[in-house]
């Protein structure tokens, strides 16, 4: 059987590199993107030329909006042929006071980050259900973990999503999907397109193994917690942060 997966927020950063990874371990892929039309089309040709005889799929989705997620699942499933893995990985950042924080501020990031999970689990799952199997990866962050300073809405977000995941995988278990969360340290991505080069030697000086991670890194995590043979792992949060946070 081949295996199937959909990503959402697939064209950059740690998504586009999960979307490659999956590809070159031989998933059919399919990824949702919202505004990066040209570098969704760059991924889709890299992912295409990596596994010429895998079905490859661009969708353009905002993760903010249940009808257009749940559009994006069903024609994943039905051009795929189902799915056996879903990976909640679209979001946005912001660094702000909380006092300055705005409720449109508030409200977008939980919609992206925690709501979008939300809408892309409700939708896959009842096929996974029906399947009894299936594998949901949720890309967190160490702030859901720990908590971040003027990054107040970002970290309750990515916060929910460790809540999500561990409740989601106590009620999934008996129907043979397993959920487990992947938390980010400073991974070197578009993200970090606003830190200066002081700044991000600083965050690697702070960092025990002395670098910033790479997205590559966390797609690999992401395509072994989706394999067949990690189904006695579920529940967990995944820290993969360099030491950052321990």
């Amino acid at each position: 059987m081949k295996q199937s997966v959909l990503i959402t927020g697939g064209s950059r950063g740690i998504g586009a590199a999960a979307v490659l990874a999956f590809a070159s371990a031989g998933y059919n892929v399919a990824f949702t993107w919202h505004h990066h039309g040209s570098a969704a089309e760059q991924v889709l040709a890299r992912a295409q030329k990596i596994a010429p005889d895998r079905l490859i799929l661009a969708l353009q989705a905002d993760a903010a909006d249940a009808g257009q997620v749940s559009t994006a699942v069903r024609r994943a499933e039905q051009e795929l042929g189902g799915l056996q893995a879903l990976v909640c990985n679209a979001g946005i950042a912001q660094q702000k006071l909380f006092t300055d924080t705005t409720d449109e501020d508030w409200r977008r990031i939980m919609s992206v980050d925690l709501d979008g999970a939300f809408y892309a689990c409700r939708a896959a799952l009842p096929g996974m259900i029906h399947r009894k199997y299936g594998r949901i990866l949720l890309v967190s962050s160490m702030w859901g973990q720990t908590g971040g300073s003027c990054e107040v809405a970002y970290s309750a977000a990515k916060a929910g999503l460790i809540g999500l995941g561990k409740a989601l995988a106590k009620e999934e278990g008996p129907s043979g999907i397993t959920v487990n969360v992947v938390a980010p340290g400073v991974i070197d991505t578009d993200m970090m397109a606003g830190f200066s080069a002081e700044d991000r030697a600083v965050l690697a000086e702070d960092t025990p193994v002395g670098r910033l991670g790479t997205p590559e890194e966390i797609a690999r995590t992401l395509v072994f917690l989706a394999d067949e043979a990690s189904g006695y792992i579920t529940g967990q949060v995944i820290g993969q942060n360099g030491g950052l946070v321990i």
